[in-house]
């Protein structure tokens, strides 16, 4: 961040308030958000086997992760509501470190970027997941949840 940054979300008198966007142009927007749940290596296998009697964790999982990014303007209290073209959820598993990783893309045509969309859609599938796997396995751990690219708007694309 230069001395010439600042916080968009503040007005002048540091007052929290939605940026306004009306003048911004519309463009495409895209933004990918990655994150994992740890766990034992038997909830692992459980879930990857089908064994888990709740049923096909990566499919609800994936399942809220696309209804948090549509939800996201009602979770995060700044954020605009956006008409999102495109969100895909995607699950893998990491066995040899007992996790599954979670990736999500959210994309748009539109005047503000899908960051805070992507980043919703990660931390619900792990959250999800936790929550379908908690009466099994109380040690779980949700992290490494960051964006790692954006494409569009005013500012460019950026990767991490």
């Amino acid at each position: 961040m230069t001395t010439e940054s600042k916080l968009t979300h503040l007005d002048a008198d540091g007052n929290a308030n939605m940026v306004d966007v009306s003048d911004k142009a519309v463009t495409t927007r895209e933004a990918v958000a990655t994150g994992c749940v740890t766990m034992l290596p038997e909830t692992l296998q459980l879930i990857t086997t089908g064994g888990h009697k709740k049923g096909d964790v990566f499919a609800v999982a994936r399942i809220a992760g696309i209804q948090a990014a549509k939800k996201c303007s009602e979770l995060i209290p700044l954020c605009h509501p956006l008409m999102l073209s495109s969100i895909k959820v995607e699950l893998a598993v990491d066995l040899p470190n007992s996790k599954v990783l979670i990736t999500s893309r959210c994309k748009l045509a539109g005047q503000t970027g899908v960051e805070m969309e992507a980043l919703t859609a990660v931390s619900i599938a792990g959250l999800t997941i936790y929550d379908m796997c908690k009466a099994v396995d109380k040690t779980m751990t949700i992290g490494e949840i960051r964006l790692q690219e954006k494409r569009g708007g005013k500012s460019g694309d950026w990767q991490a």
